[in-house]
C-alpha cells in the first residue's frame, strides 16, 4: 500500500513525537508499504522518512517547488521526489497516490489535510481509510471539538464511523489489514420519531 502520512514539519517538539514516527517509518518498511508524505526533512515528517529509509523501505515525497529556497526538503537520493507548483496540487497528488491516510500530530497544516481527506469521504469521493494516530492524546481537544459539533447537529455521528482513532502504531496496521470501506449519505433526511 501507498501510505500518506500528514503530521508535524517542526523540530521544537517533545522528542517523543520524532521517536515514535521513526519507529513508525521503521513499521512501514517493515510490513512492504511505501511512505506518500510532504517531503520535509524536519519534525515527525523527517523521522518517519528516515525511519522507512533505515529499513530499506520506499517513500515518495511531494512538496511545492518553492521550497526549494527554504532548504527544507528531505535530501536522500533515493527519495522519489515530486514537485508542484502549489500547496494545492500537492494535495490532490498525495491524496490520488495514497491507499491509506494517518493523522499524526501535527499542526495547521495537518489540520487542514485531515479535515480535506474527511470531507472528501464523507462525499464519497473516496472510500480509503482515515486513522487518526492520536499519541499522547494530542488529538483529544479535536475530538472533543467534533463531538461538540455532533451534539449540535452541525455533523452527523455517522461521521465518525469515517475514521479510526488509535494511539498504538501495532493497531494502526492492524485496522488498516482489516479495513471495510464505509461511506454514508451526507444528506439523507431521518425519519422523525
Amino acid at each position: 500500500m501507498n501510505i500518506c502520512v500528514f503530521c508535524a514539519s517542526s523540530e521544537t517538539i517533545d522528542k517523543s513525537y520524532l521517536q515514535t514516527g521513526e519507529r513508525f517509518g521503521e513499521m512501514l518498511a517493515e510490513k512492504g508499504h511505501t511512505l506518500v508524505f510532504g517531503a520535509g526533512r524536519y519534525g515527525i515528517m523527517g523521522a518517519t522518512a528516515r525511519g522507512i529509509r533505515s529499513k530499506g523501505g520506499k517513500a515518495i515525497g511531494v512538496i511545492p517547488k518553492f521550497f526549494e529556497d527554504g532548504d527544507v526538503d528531505v535530501k536522500f537520493t533515493d527519495c522519489e521526489l515530486i514537485y508542484t507548483e502549489t500547496m494545492h496540487k500537492r494535495k490532490f497528488i498525495m491524496e490520488d497516490i495514497s491507499d491509506a491516510f494517518i493523522i499524526m500530530p501535527g499542526g495547521i497544516g495537518t489540520f487542514e489535510e485531515f479535515f480535506e481527506v474527511l470531507t472528501l469521504k464523507q462525499l464519497r469521493r473516496h472510500a480509503k481509510p482515515i486513522v487518526i494516530f492520536n499519541e499522547n492524546g494530542y488529538y483529544d481537544p479535536l475530538l472533543n471539538l467534533m463531538n461538540s459539533a455532533i451534539s449540535k447537529n452541525f455533523m452527523s455521528k455517522k461521521c465518525q464511523d469515517l475514521y479510526y482513532v488509535t494511539d498504538s502504531a501495532e493497531t494502526v496496521f492492524e485496522y488498516l489489514d482489516n479495513y471495510k470501506p464505509y461511506s454514508y449519505d451526507k444528506y439523507e433526511v431521518p425519519e422523525e420519531e
